[in-house]
């Protein structure tokens, strides 16, 4: 009989991440056929869980979508926000975004219901890659270049070192592995420049392509099967 451990089915039934589901576990509001689960236990197949009374049941099939983001759309799950990504895609199952990307922005979102995929590309440490192209209000010199390329003091630490390539007077393209709070702004506003656009075109190897402003695809097998090489 196949068994898994009970934090993993409460992710990948997408009601949370591991660690949360170890926190709902030792608060007991978890129970298997009605009996106060214990951190660490399995579940089978079959077996009746609940999260505060409410039934779980894993979901399927299992849902990754990437989502060419609008500016003016908030990653938020938070229905009581205006404008939240959720209501905007209006997808048949529950979904929820992987990560975030600021209002202001545009560009690639990964949308998914599989909790342990969200935890596993979110984690800093991995050094995940993720691209953007980005317009500012004066022209770029090789100076700002090089300190953007270093790293820049933000939020009480100083950025990773990245990659980051000229395209045009006023527009690069620049490759990080984290994700501070509006970093690519912060960066350049420390520098003296002003972000006039923002577009996120690849999240590690699943790119923004031609994928229409404001509509979603599925991710293809392929892309999943290199993904899921990469969070080895």
């Amino acid at each position: 009989m196949e068994e898994i451990r009970l934090n993993k089915y409460l992710s990948e039934a997408g009601v949370c991440s591991r660690r949360e589901a170890d926190r709902l576990i030792e608060q007991g509001l978890v129970t298997i056929e009605g009996i106060k689960a214990v951190t660490g236990q399995k579940v089978q197949n079959g077996q009746k869980v609940c999260v505060k009374g409410k039934e779980v049941k894993k979901q399927e099939p299992q849902v990754l979508l990437a989502l060419y983001k609008p500016r003016g759309i908030v990653c938020t799950a938070e229905k009581r926000e205006k404008n939240n990504i959720i209501q905007y895609i209006n997808y048949p199952v529950r979904v929820y975004p992987v990560g975030r990307l600021d209002k202001d922005s545009e560009g690639l979102i990964l949308l998914t219901n599989q909790g342990e995929l969200v935890n596993q590309i979110m984690r800093a440490r991995n050094f995940h890659e993720k691209e953007y192209v980005v317009t500012v209000d004066k022209k770029i010199t090789a100076e700002f270049l090089k300190q953007m390329q270093e790293g820049v003091p933000i939020l009480d630490t100083v950025t990773r070192p990245c990659k980051i390539q000229k395209s045009n007077s006023h527009t690069f393209r620049i490759i990080l592995t984290q994700g501070l709070n509006r970093q690519i702004r912060r960066m350049c506003e420390y520098l003296g420049y002003q972000v006039q656009t923002l577009k996120r075109v690849r999240i590690m190897n699943i790119e923004l392509g031609n994928l229409e402003y404001g509509k979603y695809r599925d991710v293809t097998t392929e892309e999943k099967k290199k993904l899921y090489q990469l969070l080895k």
